[in-house]
Formats: C-alpha cells, sequence, structure tokens
C-alpha cells in the first residue's frame, strides 16, 4: 500500500492531498476553508474531475479531517474505498527548531518537541499541531509523520547560522538562523542534480524560491550550505509584504517616532512593506507589472527592481560561499510564472558562466519545467515547479518503510 496523505494545516483551513508514492500520482486534493467560522467549505478534486466545491459545517480540525476522510471515501466521487487504503499522514510542521533535523515519526515526544518550538513558530506550530491531533483522533491506526521546514537548513555550519549577538541570545533563548521553505528548497535541488551531468555529491546550486512569501537556499551535494531567511521568515529578500533585511536600528527609530507597540512593529514589518509598501499598489507582482507597464508607476517599478536586484545578490554571493555554481533553480508562484521578472534576475550574470535561451524563456508555458539555459551554457538554469506535498510524501514513506 503506497497511498499517503499530505495534511498542511492552518489556524482555519486545512489543505491536503492524497499520492501514491509508487506512481508519484495525485489520486485527490482540496482545501477546507473557514474551519471554525460560519460559511466552512470543502474544495475537492481529482484527476478526473474538475474542482468542487460544497459548504460544509466544520467546526474545528477533527470535522474537518472527518470530511476530507468522507469525500475520500465517498462511492461516486471518492478515489479510495476505505480507511485501510491510506498507508501514513504527512504532515507539514514549520518550525523544528534544533530538535528535528529530519523527518520524524510522531508520537507522543515528537508532539512534546513540537509544542517546545511553538515560540519560534507561534502563527503555524500550534495550527500544525492541531492537523496532527486531529488525524489521530480519526485515524487512530494510520502511521503520522512531521515534515520540518526548517530540517533542510540544520546542515548549515556555526558560522552561518548565528548572528554577532551575544552568545547567550543562542544558548539561552535559541536565536539563530534556521531557515524556512525548506521542503520546496530540496526537492527542487535534488531535482536539478538530476540534470547536472557530474556526480551529485559535487553540484553546487542555488534555489531559487519566489512567491508572495521569497527565500534563496544554496546547496552542495544536496546538503543545505546557506539561506535567506533566519530566525523568522522575515529575513532575506524584500517580499510580498516583508520587508526582508533591514538595518535593526530602523525598528527602534520607527517605533519611537511612530509610537508602534511591539505588536503594531511586528505588523509594519510583516503585513504592510514589502513591495506592497514600496509600491502602494499590491503585493501582487501581476498589479505591480500593469501599475508601471499602463499607468507609469514609478514606486511599483521600484519594488520590481529591488526584489529582482536583491535576488541577484543573493545568486551571486552564494556562488563566492560555495567556491562556484553548477546550477539556478527558480521556483515557485512567481517564478515558475513570471517570465519578466526571470529575465530580470539572470540578465548580465554571463560572468558567471549564465548563458540563457531568452526565447524559450519567452515562449515556454507558464508553470512548465524547463531550462531556461543554452546547451553549451557552463552553468545551467531551470524552471522547476515546486511540489513540497510529493517530498512530503516522498519522507513520509521512507519512514513507515523503515
Amino acid at each position: 500500500m503506497t497511498n499517503i496523505l499530505v495534511i498542511n494545516a492552518g489556524s482555519s483551513s486545512l489543505k491536503y492531498q492524497l499520492i501514491d508514492v509508487a506512481t508519484e500520482q495525485v489520486l485527490a486534493k482540496g482545501l477546507c476553508e473557514r474551519i471554525g467560522t460560519a460559511g466552512s467549505n470543502l474544495t475537492y478534486k481529482t484527476a478526473d474531475t474538475t474542482i468542487k466545491e460544497r459548504p460544509e459545517a466544520m467546526p474545528n480540525h477533527t470535522v474537518a479531517i472527518e470530511v476530507v476522510l468522507a469525500v475520500l471515501t465517498d462511492p461516486a466521487v471518492g478515489v479510495i474505498t476505505d480507511m485501510n487504503s491510506i498507508a501514513a499522514v504527512g504532515h507539514r510542521v514549520v518550525h523544528g527548531g534544533e530538535l528535528f533535523t529530519h523527518s520524524a515519526m510522531i508520537d507522543e515526544e515528537c508532539i512534546e518537541d513540537i509544542k517546545a518550538c511553538i515560540p519560534l513558530g507561534p502563527l503555524h506550530n500550534p495550527a500544525n499541531l492541531m492537523g496532527i491531533e486531529a488525524c489521530q483522533k480519526a485515524m487512530p491506526n494510520v502511521p503520522q509523520v512531521a515534515v520540518f521546514d526548517t530540517t533542510f537548513g540544520q546542515s548549515m555550519k556555526p558560522s552561518v547560522y548565528m548572528y554577532a549577538l551575544p552568545y547567550e541570545a543562542y544558548t539561552e533563548h535559541s536565536v539563530r538562523r534556521y531557515g524556512f521553505h525548506g521542503t520546496s528548497h530540496r526537492y527542487v535541488i535534488s531535482e536539478a542534480m538530476k540534470k547536472l551531468d557530474k556526480p551529485a555529491e559535487q553540484t553546487r546550486i542555488v534555489s531559487c524560491h519566489l512567491g508572495n512569501g521569497s527565500s534563496i537556499s544554496c546547496a552542495k551535494g544536496g546538503v543545505c550550505v546557506d539561506t535567506s531567511m533566519g530566525l523568522t521568515p522575515l529575513e532575506g529578500l524584500p517580499m510580498g509584504t516583508r520587508c526582508g533585511s533591514i538595518d535593526p536600528a530602523i525598528v527602534l527609530i520607527l517605533m519611537d517616532r511612530l509610537g508602534l507597540s511591539h505588536a503594531e512593529m511586528d505588523t509594519y514589518m510583516n503585513k504592510k512593506s514589502g513591495v506592497l509598501g514600496l509600491s502602494g499598489v499590491s503585493s501582487d507582482f501581476r498589479d505591480l507589472w500593469k501599475a508601471w507597464l499602463e499607468d507609469g508607476n514609478e514606486r511599483a517599478k521600484l519594488a520590481l527592481d529591488m526584489f529582482c536586484l536583491s535576488v541577484k545578490k543573493y545568486i551571486g554571493s552564494y556562488a563566492a560561499e560555495m567556491g562556484g555554481l553548477d546550477a539556478v533553480v527558480i521556483t515557485a508562484g512567481v517564478g515558475e510564472n513570471d517570465r519578466r521578472i526571470r529575465k530580470m534576475i539572470l540578465g548580465d550574470l554571463e560572468y558567471l558562466g549564465l548563458d540563457i535561451d531568452w526565447e524559450k524563456n519567452e515562449t515556454t508555458p507558464m508553470g512548465d519545467e524547463f531550462e531556461m539555459s543554452l546547451p553549451d551554457s557552463r552553468v545551467k538554469a531551470f524552471v522547476i515547479p515546486t511540489n513540497e506535498e510529493l517530498a512530503i510524501a516522498r519522507d513520509t514513506y521512507a519512514l513507515i518503510k523503515a
């Protein structure tokens, strides 16, 4: 039996996919929205059906899981006969701190360790735990596995993950760089390694996860060397609504001059900044392009320029850090679907040995996997759609087999 149910639980939502890891086919997928509030609904899709949406009363995550299992086994629209057709459940968990260096079978000790990481992931870990507990109640005899966003970055050296603060900030308060989007980076890097004509352990790859939340990672032999996000997902690139890396004194100055509380400053940096704050238009890159190209909005252009320049800087610095570069991978919603962003980022990088087939960049359908670089380019460039759910399913199946 090779069917793995993948769960990504948020505070009021629950995404799911049922994947047959033997064929890597998605049998069904969907979303439970507005859990715990009025108007909750279920979205459901199989390989043979279009997306269907219907209202479902879901007062909590336990009921949401029951709704998902009911539709998966429904004689009319389901794809399995009963819950015995599910080999295991793989859960996305955002923060594993330093307690988890790999994915883990979920038991009481694992749950307590996830709870211990709540101070590091206060918005996500409690919701992830709700999904785990709901599945344990609904399917108590099915193995459960936790796959962490932060495990990929656990291979970084202390000189990379430490901050130049008093050492006690690390030893007493766990302040260090953890990195996020790890499951996505690990997946696309592993796929890129297969495409390079050299031993896997010798590969040097930069992975660019570009979406509303964006991060850059680099890996040697598939092992993470560095990553742009830090203690939280706020560090690194300017993003949809997050400011990215800034002079830390800015925080103190603005709190003083604007009279902002701790919570208000957090909202200022996480929800009002990034390309939204710069442009005053939107956090959606499509809206930024429209504002610039159709309306001549200079602030929208500034936001696009700053974002792309920041990505370009990370590619160059990571090439230096690894002592060379074999490939750049671009992934996630913006990276996979915005040709102009890719051109702005990868243009003028010939000095690194990167020669791009710009015609292919313009003509390849959006969302497709393809090689952007010319055949004789010393450094390769790939667009590889991310598949975190498949990565979670693979980890889950490997653990239950072991």
